[in-house]
């Protein structure tokens, strides 16, 4: 599903933020991924969401070299991805619910076919009385539980997640994780980016630990 092999990233001309990574992620795997601050774990998910291409070295997503892939096979690739940035990136003038269901009408759904669906997912995540809010008006909570419903809501095949709970407290992040192990039940690979001991400690899994852009792998 995912391999890095000696990935280095480097920005300008500056120095390595990430040197000769490398690890594997099977399908269905749920790994979390941690690190002091930065130690370059949002620009290792920023390569994994094809944010970015690295500076050397193979990444290899669904057997696909994205190095070599032409541009126009990116955003195929992205739609298989469910990202959870950690500054949202909800769009302005769409409700809670249509940002929400944002990524299955881009599949080009009908609203009839996922409006339960979607409604439910909301309600889980607690936002079941904010479907037809605008983001300029949600707590940053509320934003970061809109993003990662946004982020699962189409069981993509690869779910990032940068601090996914980081804003809630640890009643909803327990929640939260719940959501997460279950998407990964079904299948999808889950990888989430985290500082919370605590939520690590919950649910165990591998840890890609990342420290001076070097990666270790604790199972």
């Amino acid at each position: 599903m995912i391999l890095f092999e000696n990935v280095g990233l480097r920005y300008g001309m500056g120095p390595e933020v990430l040197r000769d990574v490398s690890f594997r992620l099977e399908p269905g795997s749920f790994h979390f991924l941690t690190g002091p601050s930065g130690a370059g774990k949002t620009s290792l998910l920023r390569l994994l969401f094809l944010a970015l291409r690295p500076t050397r070295g193979l990444i290899s997503l669904f057997d696909s070299d994205v190095a070599t892939l032409p541009r126009t096979m990116l955003p195929d690739l992205r739609r298989r991805i469910g990202v959870v940035f950690q500054d949202f990136r909800l769009l302005d003038h769409l409700t809670t619910f249509e940002n929400v269901a944002l990524p299955l009408r881009v599949r080009g759904q009908e609203a009839r076919s996922y409006r339960g669906d979607v409604l439910e997912l909301l309600d889980w995540v607690g936002l079941g009385e904010r479907i037809n809010a605008f983001p300029a008006v949600l707590s940053g909570g509320e934003k970061q539980r809109a993003a990662i419903a946004r982020a699962v809501v189409g069981q993509p095949q690869i779910l990032l997640a940068d601090e996914p709970t980081g804003n809630v407290d640890p009643y909803l992040a327990k929640r939260l994780l719940r959501l997460f192990v279950e998407l990964n039940k079904l299948g999808t690979t889950v990888l989430i980016a985290t500082h919370d001991l605590g939520l690590m400690e919950q649910f165990r899994a591998p840890r890609l630990v990342l420290q001076k852009g070097e990666l270790h792998i604790v199972q």
